[in-house]
């Protein structure tokens, strides 16, 4: 069996009567995830026309992009950068377009899904090949994904191209003035990025972006959005940097020094594996799930620190996270981090596992994870689009990953709470516990959400502290339609034993299993749950 106990700093108690509200605290990372926590990356751009888009038109789509609004929707990726905005006519004042989304239906919406699917196969080879090519876009294409975000209720983020460089290699916003001049016209409410992963321009681009420099860049396009009183609020995102390894943290840093005053959240990217060389062993292996929380604390660390330095230099980078971090937090707050586009593997995910049960653990584990490094959103690549990590398939039914989005938005709430097992099983990682506030306010003030995640092909218990065994728990196990190792590369899951299918346009209701709570709860092997104790009384999560 696995104990689950309360943490507070310097020790542990197995305390059956714990006071939830004085051993299970919030947590105080740099900030907390926000209610939009789990967002996602649009649909792909299209190599040469804006008919790229029409999935987005898909009745489905949009039942299913709302079911996880609140969520920020970035239309952005490695394809940002080589698109240019090339205005048409001057439109009629008066309403503005793309108000009125217009849905397919029918034979019209298969044909154009059959010419989606084409575009997508051409998008894989672009990607295999690393050479991409020159997209003009036109005014309806912000049309479309305004009305698709608007219709959806989710805030859409743009990325605009940093590799429109003039002779002395600064940005040029030529091109990017021209699309907020439409979007003010238009009265459209966008966030911005500019540029994605800038740390491999070389390697795309045959060209090379300082750090110093991109914050420049970044800082003259605050400027042009504060001249004007419809941007002059708007978000400001970036840099949008790889994981931490190679020239990265350098970059990260150049960019904080110049660059930090002018976003509103530090950005960069996570995935765990390489697509084309991974197998189930890695998406299973403990060690390879270990590796987020090691690659969030380095950038954690180098966007406060940098504000630190900021503030009062020099100051020692060995401390940044302690005393120096709390002088950061009281003169200037800190900048929250994102990961502003992650998934599985990288290369487009894993065909036959970034789009199975499989891909699963990987997930549930980055949100866990993310949340207690402090991380306050998490875009998951992607929507739909090229490749095998997106969350819904080729005919836009809901993949694994989907309904496990679903669930965590619904049952998860902001507040993070300090937990600590122990077993054999925890510690060698196998099976693996995070414990949150649950979501308000589908549950009362009080009630206590437990992650839980088996990577073991054997069933595991889980004791729980008295105070949560008390009153009723919801569960919400997932696994795979098909049992045993095998069955993890299914496309199919089932919620509590039970199949989970759409019908129609209606999202099945995915309710928990209530039961009176024990001293432990079940978990299968190879399974993905939530507990939800509703009636824990956590005074932390009262707040």
């Amino acid at each position: 069996m696995i104990g689950l106990i309360a943490q507070r700093s310097g020790r542990q108690t197995c305390d059956p009567e714990l006071n939830l509200g004085r051993y299970l605290p919030l947590r105080v990372p740099p900030s907390r995830p926000t209610c939009k926590y789990s967002s996602i990356v649009g649909p792909s751009v299209h190599p040469k026309c804006d008919r790229g888009f029409i999935p987005k038109n898909s009745p489905k789509v949009r039942v299913l992009a709302k079911a996880l609004s609140p969520a920020f929707v970035r239309f952005g990726g490695t394809r940002q950068d080589f698109t240019e905005f090339q205005p048409q006519r001057k439109l009629p004042a008066g309403k503005p377009r793309g108000s009125q989304p217009k849905l397919l239906t029918g034979r019209w919406e298969e044909q154009l899904m059959a010419q989606w699917r084409k575009q997508q196969r051409r998008l894989a080879r672009e990607d295999a090949s690393g050479k991409y090519r020159q997209v003009k876009f036109t005014e309806s294409t912000l049309d479309e994904l305004h009305a698709f975000a608007n219709a959806s209720g989710l805030d859409l983020v743009f990325g605009l191209n940093a590799l429109l460089r003039n002779a002395d290699n600064s940005w040029n916003a030529s091109n990017a003035r021209a699309l907020l001049r439409y979007c003010e016209e238009r009265r459209y409410r966008v966030s911005w990025e500019l540029g994605n992963e800038p740390n491999s321009f070389e390697k795309k681009a045959g060209l090379r972006v300082s750090g110093e420099q991109l914050g420049r860049d970044f800082t003259r396009l605050r400027e042009m959005m504060s001249e004007s009183p419809w941007h002059r609020r708007a978000r400001l995102y970036g840099p949008d940097v790889g994981q931490p390894r190679g020239r990265t943290p350098d970059l990260l840093d150049g960019f904080l020094r110049s660059g930090a005053d002018a976003i509103d959240a530090c950005t960069w990217h996570h995935y765990y594996v390489n697509g084309r060389d991974t197998s189930l062993d890695d998406f299973l292996d403990p060690k390879v799930l270990d590796s987020l929380a090691l690659k969030t604390k380095q950038v954690i660390k180098a966007s406060r620190y940098m504000r630190v330095r900021v503030l009062r230099a020099p100051t020692r980078p060995d401390v940044c996270l302690g005393a120096c971090a709390q002088e950061v937090k009281r003169v200037s707050p800190g900048k929250p981090v994102w990961l502003g586009e992650t998934s599985s593997a990288y290369g487009g995910g894993a065909a036959g596992l970034s789009d199975t049960f499989a891909a699963g653990f990987m997930w549930l584990d980055k949100l866990g994870t993310a949340a207690t490094g402090g991380v306050s959103v998490v875009m998951r690549q992607v929507l739909i689009g090229s490749g095998a990590y997106h969350l819904l398939d080729e005919r836009l039914d809901p993949l694994p990953d989907f309904w496990l989005t679903l669930i965590h938005k619904r049952v998860v709430g902001r507040g993070v709470l300090s937990a600590a097992t122990f077993s054999a099983q925890t510690r060698s990682g196998r099976v693996r516990l995070y414990l949150h506030c649950a979501a308000a306010p589908r549950y009362r003030e009080g009630a206590v959400t437990l992650i839980a995640i088996n990577l073991d092909e054997t069933a595991a218990d889980v004791g729980v502290p008295r105070r949560l065994a008390s009153g009723n728990v919801d569960a919400f196990v997932l696994r795979s339609d098909r049992r045993g190792r095998d069955g993890l590369v299914s496309r199919r899951v089932t919620l509590n034993g039970v199949a989970v299918t759409m019908s129609g346009l209606t999202l099945p209701e995915l309710v928990g299993r209530r039961t009176a709570a024990s001293e432990r709860v079940a978990l299968p092997a190879f399974s993905l749950a939530f507990f939800v104790f509703t009636d824990a009384r956590c005074r932390a999560c009262a707040d």
